[in-house]
């Protein structure tokens, strides 16, 4: 199901409304934990030594996972091409589990709400389902500094990155965007699987790298229909942008520094923003409202290009 097709505006408003309603999938049921459970499975094959060997070994298996997904994604709404009303249920399926909106409101409230009855350990322990970073030593700033971080990189690889492929190549292009970025998550990191991980890694850096630019105008447009200071997150996006080691993640993030007026630090890895304002739960709630402003700029866009 492309984009361009009449129900494509159909399958992407029914995958908002599921998105809204019932959040994510049942593990059993999560089309993402089935690509996790294919990558794991493939790495059970993964050469144990050898860069050169662990490299190609890597670089095959993720553009088999990739393909892998965007192709069965594509021979199910195929098959179901005659049955209109079955192939826009399993178009909002699939699109639906290539985004996750709302979850995003709802794991930055799991850290925030025990914040601010002071329960610090809680909060630690719900953090773990936002992002990767050790919360073990967080403390309340440094917490909320990661919830903000998080709010505005996974408005990217969680809602405008997926729509951006959805709009050019459909729902297989959705699919095959989050089996890249699933990739990433589970071996594109230094460490164990640092070489078996390096083409997973490249390959989400190119395929975020315009839809984080474009995340960044988007946050920029959000925080000037609210009132912020978008001359102050445009000096800071140009300042501090690339400052991550992902040549992605610091262009939503180092804005949202911007537009908040705060400083968020990952210890040992980068510092963004000017602190004007300290970090407090209020600020987290002023992100949510920059990112689901963005994010329904995206949709409009999304569905004006599907209309044409």
């Amino acid at each position: 199901m492309h984009a361009a097709t009449p129900s494509a505006l159909i399958v992407l408003a029914a995958a908002l409304v599921v998105d809204l309603l019932f959040g994510e999938y049942p593990l059993w049921l999560h089309p993402v934990v089935w690509i996790g459970k294919a990558i794991d499975a493939g790495m059970r094959l993964a050469p144990r030594q050898g860069r050169w060997r662990q490299l190609l070994f890597g670089a095959i298996l993720a553009l088999g996972i990739c393909s892998l997904s965007a192709g069965a994604t594509f021979l199910v709404l195929r098959w179901f091409a005659g049955w209109p009303i079955v192939e826009i249920v399993a178009g909002t399926f699939t699109l639906k589990a290539s985004f996750a909106l709302w979850e995003l409101k709802r794991a930055a409230d799991r850290v925030v709400q025990p914040l601010e009855c002071g329960d610090r350990a809680q909060a630690r322990a719900a953090l773990r389902s936002l992002c990767s970073r050790d919360p073990s030593c967080l403390d309340e700033t440094a917490l909320l500094a990661a919830v903000l971080s998080s709010l505005a990189e996974n408005l990217c690889d969680s809602f405008i990155a997926p729509l951006c492929y959805w709009t050019v190549f459909g729902v297989p292009g959705a699919m095959g965007y989050r089996a890249v970025n699933t990739l990433d998550a589970t071996i594109g990191y230094r460490g164990r699987f640092e070489f078996l991980g390096k083409a997973a890694a490249r390959l989400d850096d190119l395929a975020n790298w315009l839809p984080a630019r474009l995340t960044a105008v988007l946050l920029l447009l959000a925080g000037c229909l609210t009132g912020k200071n978008v001359a102050a997150a445009w000096r800071i996006l140009r300042r501090d942008g690339a400052k991550t080691p992902s040549p992605n993640g610091g262009r939503p993030m180092s804005v949202m520094a911007g537009l908040l007026g705060v400083e968020l630090e990952k210890k040992g890895f980068y510092l963004l923003g000017d602190p004007h304002y300290p970090l407090a739960p209020q600020k987290v709630r002023q992100a949510w409202l920059l990112v689901s402003i963005a994010a329904m700029v995206m949709v409009v866009l999304c569905g004006l290009t599907a209309s044409l």
